[in-house]
């Protein structure tokens, strides 16, 4: 179970996604259920680090000798072409062979690069950075324009918010879907954005809900047993299924396959936790029509079995 995480800065820290990363794990939401975690932030030694943002630095308490505790070491974005001191490099290389779990946010990445933790491994950063990224560290398999992307023991995310969804689907592999959607709905984010999702949207969706596909959504969200196909969509939305494809993908930065189908497994994952029902009932309920179907993009998305997910986190959900 994740319950430390220690997150490792040095000179040129980005102090918003430092910030996201105390957000999404150094809170007390107890009073909500959340499980409480050691959250320590910190530096080669302790004292001040310069931030990115000109005017401040930070205060750290934590040496980086703090790191060797963590079950997770998150390393946020740094300045741009910032040089990464030799000690944090070295730190991070003995914590990911003592299998400590890693998560970068943004160009956090091209520390994990500096370290070598890359080299064949799928990642990603921000949509500015990837060939950067693969240029600089040819060894390893970047992924543009995605959300974030879960290697195993490593994890990258790409900007700012996607940080958070990689930081919620951490909270969500860990402690089940219930908890996650707690942290989410106390931040005011949606908990849950595949990590496959694009990192922008084409299409700046205007206020008028009329000239979006928004209450459609909303009427897909809360209909999931009903036909959601890209056909049946197009026809509700009044629109051809090829200029509703370019729309959805536009306005939701996802495929309208793709989009259902994690609707349809945030779902189960809540009903898995909260009752008793069989897997044949739960995904007749979440429009996925029988177990084996459930149990095929259950295991392919979550990596274990509904039932093994039920096992993990339904004592969780009911205490």
């Amino acid at each position: 179970m994740l319950t430390n995480v220690a997150v490792l800065c040095f000179d040129g820290v980005a102090p918003f996604e430092l910030g996201l990363l105390c957000e999404a794990f150094a809170l007390d939401r107890s009073d909500d259920g959340v499980p409480p975690i050691d959250f320590a932030v910190c530096a080669l030694e302790a004292g001040p680090v310069a931030t990115s943002s000109g005017g401040f630095a930070l205060n750290v308490e934590h040496g980086i000798d703090r790191v060797f505790e963590a079950d997770l070491v998150a390393v946020p974005a740094q300045s741009s072409g910032q040089a990464t001191p030799p000690e944090v490099l070295e730190a991070l290389r003995q914590v990911y062979a003592a299998g400590t779990r890693l998560i970068s946010v943004c160009s956090g990445a091209f520390t994990l690069g500096e370290a070598g933790l890359l080299d064949g491994r799928e990642c990603t950063t921000h949509w500015r950075y990837t060939d950067q990224l693969a240029s600089r560290f040819p060894l390893a398999r970047v992924v543009p324009e995605v959300l974030y992307v879960d290697s195993g023991q490593v994890i990258t995310s790409a900007g700012s918010a996607a940080g958070l969804d990689a930081c919620l689907h951490l909270w969500r592999q860990e402690y089940g879907a219930a908890t996650a959607s707690r942290i989410a709905r106390r931040m005011v984010v949606p908990p849950h954005r595949d990590g496959g999702q694009a990192q922008f949207i084409a299409r700046v969706v205007p206020d008028c809900d009329a000239d979006t596909l928004g209450p459609l959504l909303t009427w897909a969200v809360e209909n999931l047993e009903e036909d959601l196909s890209i056909e049946a969509l197009a026809k509700r939305a009044h629109m051809s299924v090829r200029t509703f494809s370019r729309r959805f993908r536009d306005e939701t930065g996802a495929t309208p396959h793709a989009w259902v189908t994690a609707q349809r497994l945030a779902a189960a994952e809540e009903l898995l936790e909260s009752g008793d029902e069989s897997v044949e009932r739960i995904a007749s309920r979440v429009g996925l029509g029988n177990a084996a179907t459930l149990r095929h993009h259950f295991t392919r998305a979550r990596g274990v079995s509904p039932q093994r997910y039920r096992q993990a986190f339904r004592a969780a959900a009911l205490t």
